[in-house]
């Protein structure tokens, strides 16, 4: 059997998606902490300038919002969050390659059996969120790299549109995107989606126990 009709048919058989998988659990369980409070306090700090208006809250929120973008340490802490992106970008990417099911299977691999048993469900609910939410997902990791690290997208962006006819506007919106300043639906989908990476994190790590620690068997095959 070809490489490429194993990948179609038996992806688990196939050595790459092997290596992927073990890089995705390790660096999962790595930064799941991080990511759970990277989501809940991102989700938070969306109705930033609403929740603002009433000087009760200015503290409160302002510490969430440093918090989110500094770990509270500064120049330092925002270096970490460089770092935690580029993990999340990664867990993006290689997270997309093994997640593939199979021919067979790809259908199943879109929806969550509610009636599962937690383990399945916990798989089901991974994999699933992880597809439907790959992009905003990415998103997040890309445009919280910009805002970790700004000078280095500067300095990229400007080798490559050096009549900058672009890079304003490329790097507004990803400074926008990362909250969904596009008005209050954006915001509100915002909100709700931004608690995405934490559940993706949870059913992650809990699998990943499972898995190393308990020495349980896989929640697949299909």
């Amino acid at each position: 059997m070809s490489v490429w009709r194993q990948w179609m048919e038996h992806p688990e058989s196939v050595w790459v998606r092997r290596v992927f998988f073990q890089i995705h659990l390790w660096v999962g369980a790595g930064v799941g902490l991080y990511i759970v409070l990277m989501s809940i306090t991102g989700s938070l700090i969306v109705y930033r300038n609403e929740l603002e208006r009433t000087p009760a809250l200015v503290s409160s929120i302002e510490w969430i919002v440093d918090l989110h973008a500094n770990l509270l340490f500064g120049k330092n802490g925002r270096f970490v969050n460089g770092i935690g992106a580029i993990c999340v970008i990664f867990l993006c990417l290689t997270g997309a390659i093994i997640w593939w099911p199979g021919i067979g299977n790809w259908r199943r691999a879109l929806t969550v059996n509610w009636r599962s048993l937690f383990a399945r469900f916990s798989w089901d609910l991974h994999s699933a969120l992880g597809f439907w939410g790959f992009l905003f997902v990415l998103m997040w990791g890309v445009s919280g790299l910009y805002l970790a690290f700004p000078k280095a997208f500067n300095a990229l962006f400007g080798f490559l549109d050096p009549a900058d006819n672009f890079t304003d506007q490329t790097l507004d919106w990803l400074s926008r995107v990362h909250f969904g300043r596009f008005g209050w639906f954006a915001e509100a989908m915002w909100t709700l989606l931004g608690l995405m990476p934490a559940v993706l994190a949870v059913t992650g790590v809990f699998l990943c126990c499972r898995r190393i620690i308990f020495k349980a068997p896989p929640a697949r095959p299909y």
